[in-house]
């Protein structure tokens, strides 16, 4: 059907999923449905261009204007600008063509037919944003008269308080938005509710969730009723689970328009087995058109109908790895183990794969295609992935990879155990030949043997060779500065394809420092606390020497009144600006500094994110932090000094333990502690050096970037970043990719937003650990892995960003997870609460040279956690509380 007028309206048969722009997501997906013979009851839909000829009249481009200057996070400017939007369109005049549309719209309905009349956004129903329950709907709407009101209400409703707020946090253009009015054919429901074509807690695909309720569908939707849940394999219609509600009440129509609430209570199911599954049928049919799982809505009328009135893609899944592979797989996030929640760039993501191709040829499975990486290696969400598969269903994955788990991923090491269980992942590997194979001739190429009798033997010497390390690594990153785009490229696959080899050699000396703190603890009985407390303030680990650097940095900067004051009254960008024109103070000190560490950032590990050297703001913003620093107790020199004074005399007090139970025990005792405290820090130097690599390698790639800007491929340098190598070396030939990375930034930074990636994710799309965090959830219990020793009560502060963050000496830091580019933050921390990590993860490590109480694998911690918050870090015992 279409009226009269540039389609101001149109029948649901003349819609499909391309007309997004025409009629909004909501009425694209009813049309798609309905051309799909889906039982979808009958409807017409006013299109954006009515809304459009309404919203012209009202005037509404200045408070759009005011809109789109305000930040997302001022939502008292927002709600105030969404009311004056509302009252704008609530009085503005209908033309007459837009007014008979509607009239001639519901006429096609039935005379005086009830109806519902649901808003339809342009920004709605999206695959990453559903918007769902943004603006509004009317139902039972009788009368042509009551028919225009509805529609007009729905228009203003695209300036609700929730909407605009919405879009603002999720970086949609408010003069973008447009909307378009669905009136659909009201079913008299006897049952209705919601189906997720896959579950929405554990993320499980081909999974339906079904919520059932008496009457109409919006006591479900909107949460006002406890309704019968049902859970179905889709693959064998098998219903797993029935949970039954009280249903103590029902939306039901009115006569003459409207609706109303009545009380209802009954233990019964509403819905029988047979609905079930037929519910779970059409279900099944609607995602397999799309495609994809989906968020319906049904109903189920006097006569037995079943009636489809909306379906939505679920937005909030977690998207799964491709693969080729058979059966069920299973997938270890490198993002949370890494602590770099945020997507990678196409560049990192290509520099990340060619380090694994290294790493396989070293276990002797050199992979085909350097450039595709490690079979092991998924990618999903933008985010790197590892196929443990072989791992768990072998006999020598399940008995090593737990045990490594448990010191730098603990709650994944857990839910390892859970998946043993698990009779699809039962072992199909049962020797340890293979193993035993592979780990022998990955040492033997990278001399772990003779490096870890170095370590035993002669620690100092152990600690010379990794500084030369250091040194040859420099060599082999230098490039002449007339080199070639090719050349840069040739030279980068290189270096990134040796930096695994490279780096993986100082682990046996690092190991050498941690086994002997083992032996150490199995000879004296020592553990927990005791053992921990010979780990504060190790030496020769980067991050730390890095980290006092700048403390010194920032003491020299405060014993001139000049630079203080230049510090303490800018902000970090104008410090920033100030630093590039090199008018700094403090410039030759800064400039020092970034000499030697600048290669280091947030999200590090990502080839394509910026470096302090690149973007300094951050680093002038800690320095500036750090002049706040009142006390000498709280420096971090002196810190460090009180922490290598508590680890001596743990040393002494654990050798003491062992003497006692015999001499012999209290020499080994010794000797394996002072391996520890000379080769323990070692632990961040493989990092320091990768991340080195990956510096020197975004150098190059940006002077490739440059000539492709000049060859008129890209638009800036930077786009270099958003194609990975093979693309670079493809686009020397020419030809614009302007297209191909604007899409890429867009799609990046929608996953930047993304707050949830999971630690491990099953082919099937099940988050192994999603019911025990709900579980731990509804106890209240805020447990995790204790990571350094002590308790501490103080204010939380929850930081998901560690760019421009500040913390006030003495809080407690919360964060999702950390890397080296958080660890300044620490200087000022009372203490640490991790959602990610083991004890031996980044942020653990550091806590413990600190001295700073510290939990880590804390589930949801930065939701469940509010800045401002009262907290006590207990340490020890793994505890978070917060005050009442």
């Amino acid at each position: 059907m279409k009226t009269a007028g540039e389609s101001l309206a149109l029948g649901f048969g003349d819609i499909d999923a391309a007309m997004l722009a025409e009629v909004g997501g909501k009425a694209a997906n009813l049309g798609e449905l309905t051309r799909a013979g889906l039982p979808v009851p009958p409807g017409c839909c006013l299109t954006t261009e009515a809304y459009h000829r309404v919203a012209e009249g009202a005037g509404l481009k200045e408070v759009i204007a005011e809109l789109t200057a305000t930040a997302a996070q001022d939502t008292a400017a927002l709600a105030g600008l969404a009311g004056r939007a509302r009252a704008l369109l609530l009085e503005a005049p209908i033309p007459d063509e837009v007014r008979d549309a509607i009239t001639e719209c519901y006429a096609r309905l039935g005379a005086d037919a009830p109806v519902a009349v649901r808003s339809s956004a342009t920004a709605e129903d999206l695959p990453y944003a559903s918007f769902a329950g943004q603006q509004d709907t009317y139902l039972n709407v009788v009368g042509a008269e009551a028919v225009q009101d509805a529609v007009r209400r729905c228009w203003a409703s695209l300036w609700t308080d929730r909407a605009v707020a919405y879009r603002a946090s999720n970086g949609i253009d408010h003069a973008a938005v447009r909307l378009a009015v669905v009136l659909q054919r009201m079913v008299e429901a006897e049952v209705a509710g919601v189906m997720f074509t896959a579950n929405p807690v554990t993320g499980r695909r081909r999974e339906a969730v079904i919520d059932a309720a008496p009457g109409l569908g919006e006591a479900v939707v909107s949460g006002a009723v406890n309704p019968d849940r049902f859970v179905v394999d889709l693959a064998s219609m098998r219903i797993s689970e029935r949970r039954p509600g009280d249903k103590r009440l029902a939306i039901r129509s009115r006569p003459g328009g409207g609706t109303e609430r009545v009380e209802t209570s009954s233990d019964e199911p509403c819905v029988t087995d047979e609905q079930v599954r037929a519910l779970a049928a059409l279900g099944a049919k609607v995602a397999d058109h799309y495609g994809a799982p989906q968020d319906t809505e049904w109903a189920i009328d006097a006569d037995g109908t079943l009636w489809l009135t909306q379906a939505r893609p679920i937005t909030t899944l977690y998207p799964l790895p491709e693969t080729t592979r058979d059966g069920l797989r299973v997938y270890f996030s490198v993002n949370v183990a890494q602590g770099v929640m945020r997507p990678f760039t196409p560049m990192g993501m290509a520099a990340f794969k060619l380090v694994s191709a290294g790493a396989a040829a070293v276990c002797g499975f050199p992979p085909a295609d350097r450039l595709a990486g490690a079979p092991i290696m998924a990618e999903a969400g933008r985010r790197l992935f590892l196929d443990i598969t072989p791992a768990v269903r072998s006999r020598a994955g399940r008995a090593i990879l737990p045990r490594l788990l448990a010191v730098g991923e603990a709650r994944a090491g857990v839910i390892f155990q859970q998946l043993a269980v698990d009779p699809r992942l039962s072992v199909t590997s049962t020797s340890m030949r293979p193993f035993i194979r592979t780990a022998m001739r990955a040492a033997g190429r990278i001399g772990a043997p003779k490096r870890l009798a170095l370590a035993l033997a002669r620690p100092r010497a152990a600690l010379a060779f990794t500084r030369r390390l250091g040194e040859e690594l420099e060599t082999r990153l230098a490039i002449s500065p007339g080199a070639t785009a090719e050349q840069r490229l040739d030279h980068a696959e290189r270096v990134l394809r040796g930096t695994f080899p490279t780096i993986v050699s100082i682990m046996p000396v690092a190991i050498t420092g941690y086994a002997g703190l083992g032996l150490a603890g199995k000879l004296s009985g020592a553990k927990g606390e005791q053992l921990q407390a010979v780990l504060r303030s190790l030496p020769n680990n980067p991050t730390t020497e890095m980290d006092l650097e700048l403390w010194h940095l920032a003491k020299d900067i405060a014993a001139d009144p000049e630079s203080a004051r230049q510090f303490r009254t800018a902000q970090a960008r104008e410090l920033a600006d100030v630093y590039e024109r090199g008018e700094l103070r403090a410039q030759q000190a800064v400039e020092r500094f970034l000499a030697r560490y600048g290669h280091r950032g947030v999200a590090e590990i990502d080839l394509g994110m910026p470096r302090w050297s690149d973007e300094p703001a951050h680093i002038l913003g800690v320095l500036a932090n750090y002049l706040r620093l009142d006390g000498e107790d709280l420096a971090p020199d002196a810190m460090f000094a009180r922490g290598a004074e508590e680890a001596e005399r743990a040393v002494r007090t654990i050798v003491a333990m062992a003497g006692a139970k015999g001499r012999l025990r209290g020499r080994l005792a010794a000797f394996g502690l002072r391996r520890t405290r000379m080769l323990a820090g070692l632990r961040e130097l493989p990092k320091y050096y990768a991340v080195e690599v990956l510096a020197a390698v975004r150098r190059s790639m940006r002077v490739v970037g440059e000539e492709l800007v000049a060859k008129d491929v890209l638009d800036r340098a930077e786009d270099v970043y958003f194609l990975d190598l093979r693309e670079t070396r493809q686009a020397l030939a020419g030809g614009s990719l302007r297209e191909l990375v604007a899409a890429r930034r867009a799609a990046y930074e929608q996953e930047v937003r993304r707050r949830h990636v999971p630690r491990m994710l099953l082919s099937d799309g099940t988050e192994p650990e999603a019911l025990a965090v709900r579980a731990a959830a509804a106890e209240g219990a805020l447990t995790g892995t204790p990571a350094s020793a002590g308790t501490v009560t103080g204010t939380a502060r929850v930081v998901l960003d560690p760019v421009g963050a500040h913390l006030e000496p003495g809080e407690i830091l919360v964060a999702p997870s950390t890397d080296p580019g958080w660890t300044p933050l620490f200087l000022t921390a009372g203490g640490l609460v991790m959602e990610m990590g083991g004890s031996m993860s980044h942020g653990a490590v550091v806590a413990r040279e600190y001295g700073i109480p510290a939990v880590v694998g804390v589930a949801d911690a930065t939701h469940r956690i509010v800045t401002g918050a009262t907290i006590t870090v207990d340490g020890s015992g793994g505890i978070v509380s917060i005050a009442d």
